[in-house]
């Protein structure tokens, strides 16, 4: 019935989809299994993609050959660049999407790509023979071979939703969960535990007031996730809403902590640090008179809101009760109550950094599976996991991105090093190469590696070549571009910058915090008449470029320094346990993760400075 095919991918949430494209689209031979057509790529919480640092990851996606980006921005309803006030560091880009219109873009671009077959059924179990992977088990009985298989199974794994004291089954409401994966993979000897995460309630928009709550707009001049020419920024935007609870609001959700499973015991799995729920939050902050709600719609065509600020697991009626006393909610009407769900994951420190597992050969996993939240994270994870995957079946050496090229390379470097005991979510202070890894420069960094694969289309990579070339001819313009003073003091005492008293480098202005390359172009109309002719990413980019050149060159000799320790290789076999002056720790950890390199031992969460000068020395290093 079927035929025997490259890889397997096991769920088709964000990481699944991103996992199927990257290797059909490399050459493999794959099959999608779901347990529900209809609900491929769906976003299971909030409607929107990107954020801080998780932008950049989207970014990162696009200019590997990924489809996320495209998928955002064909489904955008809003854009909005986040912490344009900070450095370029931190700048972000987030996007609000049409929930329904998503999971059809991504629909239509998997069926359009060949060399994917699917399959709707629930996956019991793998075979698995000689430590090596066979293919998959399903409900029905059915044994599909393989010669990889990629598990992104999300919230299903035993997934258990949880409303105040009700409880049942499903890895989304309205959706059964997934049986007898972890079970198949507890009896091969893998270690698993629990998470849990959390969604609010739905609401009628037409039920809410929207006159007493703080517009919220997407940008004037809004950009796009892909690098790409194939997608365009949105021409017009829909607008979302702030609102505020208050005393009230708290009084109320606390008489229903009696029914919480959050409070009682039920829910036993650790949930999102930096994502809690309201009846956390009011609980832990109890100093706090109110907190920020997001009023966000999901859709062009819908009048459903999604209610962001507000995850719960508390009794309905309870839920219902608070948020009418939220300002602009006095009359609102529940689509759907929020709920809390539990889930099974497998720490993440049994994987390599290809994301195949340590136990069984040519088996990845990537998602929710181990141990992330978001979905950026989990596409990213789905990406590097489907090139691994084809890779390993063609003989290919793994594909493994460093922490200094790129968000995607320090979110799996962490996974697999320091594991996580609470579901992980990226942010710009997990990485130390920060102002390297910007979102404006991720198709520079990663798309000839895209190319390269054959991930990333030769439209792009030359697109990316002239952006680089064109790129490096401004800042050589701009080094030799001198202005007088009687030019530009008018400017630059308008802009609260000292008057120069001879002439002076357009790049030395630049410098200046207080000028940015289109203020200095108003000085000057032979300068602006110039700089018409570069787009708008070659001129941020150039600005970039020569205003933080100090600080890039630093970084860039940290990671210098650094990829010299990623350079000493050490031996597989390596018995950790026989060199007796590490410490406990430093032994058992270095034993369970095996590092392949000596950089890699360092970032290990355990291991000491101490055991690091040991293990150098043991090495003869």
């Amino acid at each position: 019935m079927f035929p025997v095919y490259d890889v397997i991918v096991v769920g088709a949430g964000h990481a699944g989809c991103e996992a199927a494209h990257a290797a059909a689209k490399m050459g493999s031979k794959v099959l999608l299994c779901t347990m529900n057509m209809n609900t491929i790529a769906q976003m299971s919480c909030n409607p929107a993609m990107g954020g801080v640092a998780k932008g950049q990851i989207v970014r990162e996606i696009d200019a590997l050959g990924g489809k996320s980006g495209i998928i955002s921005d064909k489904s955008m309803i809003q854009f909005r660049m986040l912490n344009r006030s900070k450095g370029p560091a931190m700048w972000s880009p987030r996007s609000q999407n049409d929930r329904m219109r998503f999971a059809e873009e991504w629909r239509l671009a998997l069926e359009s790509t060949p060399n994917i077959d699917f399959w709707q059924e629930m996956v019991t179990g793998i075979i698995v023979k000689d430590k090596r992977i066979k293919g998959v088990r399903t409900s029905l009985g059915l044994e599909i071979q393989a010669k990889s298989v990629v598990l992104t199974n999300g919230t299903f794994l035993n997934g258990i939703i949880h409303i105040g004291e009700k409880q049942m089954g499903g890895g989304r409401t309205g959706e059964r969960a997934a049986k007898g994966i972890t079970e198949n993979l507890l009896e091969l000897g893998f270690e698993s535990g629990r998470m849990k995460t959390g969604t609010p309630p739905r609401v009628d928009g037409r039920s809410l007031n929207y006159e007493v709550m703080e517009i919220q707009e997407g940008d004037e001049n809004p950009e796009k996730f892909s690098y790409s020419d194939t997608t365009l920024a949105p021409l017009k935007q829909k607008s979302c809403w702030i609102t505020y609870t208050n005393k009230e609001v708290h009084e109320t959700l606390s008489e229903g902590f009696d029914r919480s499973p959050m409070f009682n015991g039920r829910i036993q799995g650790l949930g999102p640090r930096y994502c809690p729920s309201i009846e956390d939050k009011i609980n832990r902050f109890a100093e706090r008179e109110r907190h920020q709600i997001f009023v966000e719609p999901e859709g062009w065509d819908t009048v459903e809101i999604y209610v962001n600020g507000f995850s719960t697991s508390l009794p309905e009626d309870v839920q219902l009760k608070a948020l009418r006393k939220i300002t602009g909610f006095e009359k609102a009407k529940m689509f759907r109550p929020g709920y809390a769900i539990e889930y099974d994951y497998f720490p993440p420190t049994q994987l390599k950094l290809s994301l195949e597992t340590k136990l069984i050969d040519n088996l990845f996993f990537a998602g929710q599976i181990n141990g992330t939240t978001g979905y950026e994270e989990a596409a990213s994870q789905g990406l590097i996991a489907g090139i691994n995957a084809h890779n390993k079946v063609k003989e290919i050496e793994p594909f493994i991105l460093k922490r200094s090229e790129a968000y995607i390379g320090v979110l799996i470097d962490d996974l697999i090093n320091k594991g996580t005991e609470e579901p992980y979510r990226m942010f710009t202070s997990r990485a130390e190469f920060r102002l390297l890894l910007r979102q404006d420069n991720a198709d520079l960094r990663l798309t000839p590696y895209g190319y390269e694969m054959g991930l990333a289309d030769e439209r792009d990579f030359l697109r990316t070549k002239d952006k680089e070339s064109k790129t490096d001819e401004l800042i050589n313009k701009l080094e030799k571009t001198r202005l007088s003073p009687d030019t530009i003091n008018p400017g630059l005492i308008k802009h609260q910058t000292a008057p120069i008293k001879e002439n002076i480098t357009v790049e030395k202005l630049l410098k200046r915090p207080q000028l940015g390359i289109n203020d200095i172009a108003q000085m000057n109309d032979s300068l602006r008449e110039e700089l018409s002719q570069y787009g708008k990413n070659i001129l941020e980019q150039a600005e970039i470029q020569i205003k933080y050149r100090s600080y890039i060159d630093k970084e860039r000799q940290m990671v210098e320094k650094i990829s010299n320790l990623d350079q000493l290789k050490i031996p597989n076999h390596m018995d950790y346990s026989s060199i007796k002056a590490l410490s406990a720790e430093g032994r058992q950890k270095l034993g369970k993760i095996k590092p392949e390199t000596i950089g890699q031992a360092s970032r290990i969460s355990g291991v000491s400075p101490a055991d690091m000068s040991i293990l150098t020395i043991y090495l003869g290093r």
